[in-house]
């Protein structure tokens, strides 16, 4: 049986390579907006280090990657997706 190679992601804070299920999903879709971690669209990805995660230009960095503005009440939604992996 063909082994398949893990499906590697670029964090978008420190673009540093990762397996994407090191990572956290933030998508961008048409249809129901920005989600963490599920649903299909535009996506970008962060590792799970806080240094990344705390980043103070990441708000902006997550509007370019996901071309769109972001609500003002996602990263609130953020922060309790952030707590459950610690």
């Amino acid at each position: 049986m063909i082994q398949k190679s893990p499906v590697m992601r670029k964090c978008i804070s420190c673009r540093t390579t990762f397996d994407r299920n090191n990572l956290i999903k933030i998508t961008n879709d048409h249809n129901l907006g920005i989600m963490v971690n599920q649903g299909m669209g535009r996506s970008a990805y962060i590792c799970k280090s806080k240094k990344c995660y705390t980043d103070s230009k990441l708000k902006k960095k997550l509007q370019k990657a996901l071309k769109s503005i972001l609500n003002p009440d996602f990263f609130d939604i953020f922060e309790r997706e952030i707590a459950n992996y610690k």
